[in-house]
């Protein structure tokens, strides 16, 4: 672990920072469309940006850094998200923004790209787990700091924008400062989407259906929070306790998935999301009742915690339950396969909930929340009844966020590296 530490410590801190920049980003970009008083559709329309943008940087990554290399990459897409972040402040309009978010997008899949690759290359098959481990901590521990700085000035003034300038900006030091060489990149091949479905059709589905829950989730959070007429305060403290209670049960329930049949947690983990979703809109509708009819907040966040309990470590779930059916060499392959799809669904997610909130009401985004999550309870049930477990020695639960790469699955401990072809000479 200390030689982990000592190897990466530059690359940890230097996410850490970006990560804090982008818990801070995206709550207060909710926030401010909320007071720009911003129609939903138009917020989940702008809010959906970012995932375009990410799926794009997904498909155009491997080929520019193959060309000018890892530093110049990452120094050029953070100095971009610097920038971005401070026209918001310029131009308050949500197709505007719109644009600046994939712009966003595509800046932060090609900063997690380098940063995952260079984490890959100085880790071993006996220190990887260790790597992906802190890795993780890093990006969801730094996202629920970030968050609190929505406490820092008025999210109607422009000064909390140059403050995410700044944290970006301050992302490139350690990172740009480190003496050891950037890595070769490898490019790595996903399974043809076919291929992946006929192996696996749950895995694909429900990443699908995750894509569109995870997205809505982190992005309208703080939109729902500031509907409710939550203080900022508040909304900083709701969105850091999804973050953290979802990174800190990642490994009790994957755990659990490994002892037993990992379908059946899946679809126990989605239907208790389903059941606290409901919890949640109880809990909002009592928290504004007349004198003393009304409930305190803190049951909503109580039930908010164990809503992301079940929900956040869906994503990991989902890829061990896919390398299932899988060898051990196509472990990256189908990752890469699975986080393709997750992206697809993701990029639809907010502009979806956004519509069931302009029906619904304010609630209407756990609506939402549910009604996906117990799309993936139904399926699940459905394949869980026409095809038998399957005993895969080589797979097993490995806890990664969302967000990551297929540079980053290969810290796997369950995969090995891939070896560039030698020419012969």
């Amino acid at each position: 672990m200390n030689k982990v530490l000592k190897n990466s410590w530059a690359l940890f801190l230097g996410m850490g920072f970006l990560m804090m920049a982008y818990g801070y980003q995206s709550s207060l970009l909710g926030v401010r469309a909320v007071r720009e008083e911003f129609s939903l559709a138009s917020t989940g329309f702008m809010m959906s940006g970012y995932f375009v943008g990410y799926f794009i940087g997904t498909t155009s990554i491997t080929g520019l850094i193959s060309r000018v290399g890892h530093i110049r990459v990452f120094a050029a897409f953070a100095s971009l998200a610097s920038l971005v972040i401070l026209v918001h402040s310029v131009f308050i309009n949500p197709y505007i923004w719109f644009i600046l978010r994939v712009l966003t997008g595509i800046s932060m899949v090609c900063i997690y790209t380098v940063a995952e690759s260079w984490l890959n290359d100085r880790s071993n098959n006996k220190n990887r787990g260790s790597v992906l481990s802190i890795y993780m901590v890093v990006l969801y521990g730094s996202m629920g700091i970030g968050m609190f700085l929505l406490n820092f000035s008025n999210p109607i003034n422009y000064e909390p924008f140059i403050l995410i300038s700044i944290i970006t900006s301050i992302a490139l030091i350690p990172i740009l400062l480190t003496k050891k060489k950037p890595p070769t990149f490898k490019k790595i091949k996903g399974m043809p989407l076919k291929e992946l479905y006929e192996t696996s059709p749950f895995g694909v589905v429900s990443a699908f259906f995750y894509g569109t829950i995870q997205s809505a989730l982190f992005t309208l959070l703080a939109v729902y929070s500031a509907s409710m007429n939550f203080t900022i305060f508040q909304i900083s403290l709701v969105t850091f306790l999804l973050a953290i209670s979802g990174a800190i049960s990642q490994y009790p329930i994957g755990k659990l998935s490994d002892k037993y049949d990992r379908r059946k947690v899946i679809v126990i983990s989605t239907f208790g999301a389903c059941i606290f979703a409901l919890f949640a809109i109880l809990a909002s509708g009592q928290m504004y009742l007349p004198g003393e009819l009304a409930t305190s907040k803190i049951w909503f966040f109580i039930f908010l915690i164990c809503f992301s309990i079940c929900s956040l470590p869906m994503f990991s779930l989902i890829c061990a339950h896919t390398n299932d059916y899988i060898p051990k060499e196509k472990f990256v392959a189908a990752g890469a396969g699975i986080q393709f799809t997750f992206g697809v669904g993701a990029m639809g997610g907010p502009f979806l909930c956004s519509i069931f909130m302009n029906i619904v009401g304010s609630n209407g985004f756990f609506v939402f929340l549910l009604f996906f999550h117990g799309l993936i309870g139904v399926f699940g049930i459905y394949r869980m009844n026409i095809r038998e477990t399957v005993e895969n020695p080589d797979s097993q639960f490995v806890a990664m966020p969302s967000t990551i790469t297929p540079a980053g699955i290969e810290l796997n401990p369950t995969t090995e590296p891939i070896e560039e072809t030698k020419k012969p000479e």
